[in-house]
């Protein structure tokens, strides 16, 4: 059985659809992220799972009990806001503490599960100090250790890590999923950054328009895209508008206006029909002049001119032309080529995602 289930669930604010009849169910234990960018829904569909905000129709359901219409407070959801919300007067054993002494446990009780809480986030020793004693991680960490404590169903984490600077950022990301493997609670997890849920995430849902355009693994949405809407927000991606020439399983040929000829990968195609060729940068590799002519016609292998060439630290940054397609691609610094140079390159047809229009 799910531990939580969403069926149906629509809202509107005004004549803006932000959820629009989405159903989901998220696994006992796994931490799943709601994805997508600025208006797609997700956080509205997190204030719906945990009572500040009522769906306009649909259901939700924490195990065998449906929740929709029962108050925040008694649905036994932990949430960590974007914003920390951490109690300037209060200690941070006091931060944790306070929700514990509401329940009534006794002192020996809330001592323990609040020293837990903070082992878990690593801030061990630092129950005594107030919030504006700590860095800008520390109190995310004590955010969450805030949630934990009170052994919730659920965990809900509304974009954590949006008011953290780069690096830590990027710190932070590692130890969330580690927290959540240690604590082993079910997890929601809503954020817009892509690295940030590839990352962390058991599964994402990638959300548009109050819709989900696909569910799965980090791996499954990154390598085998559902649309293009998935395929261009989950990171840098090349279009290339083609027809379909012709179809054997999932090995898919297409063929350009302009006479380029391309080998991917794609289901429920058919033969004529439009669609769109999704070319990831690391799908494309250069070749030596040796390699480029031991292969002379092999599958995907194209010339290509050299547009632009950047130098983002570990890597080159290229624009090239292939007959009159512009994609980018990334190379090794050792070889960089020069603006105008023409170069042989090869696209991995099993990393080219064939896409319907």
């Amino acid at each position: 059985m799910p531990a939580l289930r969403l069926e149906r669930i629509v809202k509107k604010y005004g004549k803006v659809m932000a959820v629009d009849g989405l159903s989901l169910e998220v696994r006992d234990g796994e931490l799943l992220t709601l994805l997508g960018p600025s208006g797609c829904g997700k956080t509205t569909v997190l204030r719906c799972v945990s009572g500040f905000v009522r769906p306009d129709s649909g259901e939700i359901y924490l195990g065998e009990r449906k929740i929709t219409e029962i108050a925040p407070q008694k649905r036994g959801i932990g949430l960590v806001f974007q914003n920390y919300a951490l109690w300037p007067h209060m200690t941070v054993f006091r931060n944790l503490a306070f929700g514990l002494e509401i329940k009534n446990l006794s002192k020996n009780d809330i001592y323990q599960r609040v020293e837990h809480a903070l082992s878990l986030v690593q801030l061990e020793g630092l129950g005594e100090r107030f919030p504006r004693q700590l860095s800008g991680g520390q109190q995310q960490r004590v955010a969450l250790a805030r949630a934990l404590v009170l052994e919730p169903d659920i965990l809900l984490l509304d974009e954590p890590l949006s008011n953290l600077d780069a690096l830590l950022r990027e710190q932070m990301r590692f130890e969330i999923g580690q927290i959540h493997k240690q604590a082993g609670i079910t997890t929601i997890y809503v954020t817009h950054d892509q690295t940030e849920a590839m990352v962390i995430s058991d599964r994402i849902a990638v959300l548009e328009k109050g819709r989900i355009m696909q569910l799965g693994s980090p791996s499954e949405v990154y390598s085998k895209p559902a649309n293009k809407f998935v395929a261009g927000f989950m990171g840098t991606t090349n279009f290339i508008y083609c027809r379909v020439t012709t179809v054997a399983g999932d090995d898919v040929a297409v063929a350009t206006d302009d006479g380029l000829t391309l080998r991917g990968r794609g289901l429920g195609l058919h033969k004529d029909q439009e669609a769109d060729v999704a070319i990831r940068p690391e799908s494309i590799t250069f070749l030596a002049p040796s390699e480029a002519r031991a292969h002379p016609q092999g599958t995907n292998i194209y010339e290509a001119e050299v547009i632009r060439a950047s130098y983002v630290g570990e890597l080159i940054d290229y624009q090239l032309k292939i007959k009159n397609h512009l994609i980018r691609a990334r190379g090794d610094v050792r070889a960089c080529h020069g603006v105008g140079d023409r170069i042989q390159i090869r696209l991995d047809h099993n990393q080219l995602a064939v896409l319907p229009r």
